[in-house]
């Protein structure tokens, strides 16, 4: 089990410490808080680190062994942070409103489910078909169910964990979780329930950064999860990339590389002796750029001599 690193450091940038006022504090979180400055409750980080690691564990085993998780965190602050951690780890989530009875009620989300990707599988020749009314009440009920439903559609059953932000908002989804028995991990602010929560993590539910924080740990855990039920299957994850070819290549192929590599310098030696007849040519050339006539003259007296005796040979060759 490799579960992601982290420090003390990391959850003090990002604000993780901060609590709520005093005032507005919840008296069944008054063990994982630290104390108190300025009128703002400040939360015990060595306890953070220790019950963020047991959650961290239960998630781990719980996705090793085939199971899933659902994000839930519909205020602003966490539904970027929640859609983004759920879809690199492969997971669902629900960032925008808690449809009551998506637990206690599957048989009936599901029919929705269904619904929003009937939806989907319009094209524009089909939409062409109805009027224009029909079709803005068609996009607009396709916004409405994508909004609450877009990212639990692939859900096939109901989760076998919750990752809950701010339980005081998300109360009916951790009252349902309670009633049918599935486990819950839940950031606790100072103002939180522990109530219904098995696996509570003390920190500031508020700050954009520790929720980031947040969901980014758990989705590398699950993916670190997801790797060991590979591993355990007996599945090479190695396999899965296209190996390179060790094929070499035939002597037919070797001989023709090497044909074409002898063949530019049988081309070189050949361009040779041109070059050396023009150079010979440069050389005959005199300072004045005319060709050097005394050479040319001899040439034609050894002509005219070879001729003559040709001539005279044939001529005594005659008379015998």
């Amino acid at each position: 089990m490799n579960l992601p690193s982290y420090n003390i450091r990391q959850l003090l940038e990002a604000g993780v410490h901060f609590g709520h006022q005093t005032h507005r504090w919840n008296p069944l979180m008054d063990e994982y808080i630290y104390g108190s400055r300025n009128g703002i409750h400040i939360l015990d980080l060595t306890q953070t680190v220790t019950m963020l690691d047991t959650a961290l564990s239960e998630i781990h085993k719980l996705v090793a062994k085939g199971g899933s998780i659902l994000f839930v965190g519909t205020k602003r602050q966490a539904q970027q942070s929640i859609a983004d951690a759920a879809s690199k780890c492969a997971q669902y989530y629900i960032n925008y409103r808690w449809l009551g009875g998506t637990l206690t009620n599957w048989n009936t989300v599901s029919n929705s489910i269904l619904r929003l990707k009937d939806l989907e599988a319009f094209d524009e020749s089909q939409l062409a078909l109805f009027t224009k009314k029909e079709r803005l009440n068609i996009e607009k009920e396709h916004q409405k169910l994508n909004l609450s439903l877009g990212g639990i559609k692939d859900m096939k059953n109901i989760p076998d964990m919750l990752f809950v932000i701010d339980t005081n908002k998300e109360a009916i989804a951790i009252k349902e979780a309670k009633k049918i028995g599935i486990p819950v991990v839940a950031i606790l602010d100072t103002n939180s329930s522990t109530d219904g929560v098995d696996f509570p993590i003390p920190g500031n539910d508020d700050a954009s950064r520790a929720i980031s924080l947040y969901c980014d740990l758990v989705s590398k855990t699950i993916l670190d999860g997801m790797e060991s039920q590979l591993g355990s299957a007996g599945i090479d994850l190695g396999e899965a990339q296209t190996p390179v070819s060790e094929d070499f290549p035939e002597e037919e192929v070797l001989e023709q590389e090497a044909a074409d590599e002898v063949i530019p310098e049988d081309k070189k030696e050949a361009d040779q002796p041109k070059s050396h007849s023009s150079e010979a040519k440069e050389e005959l050339k005199g300072a004045d750029g005319a060709e050097d006539t005394s050479n040319v003259a001899i040439s034609e007296k050894e002509r005219d001599t070879v001729k003559s005796d040709v001539s005279s040979k044939t001529e005594i060759a005659k008379v015998k």
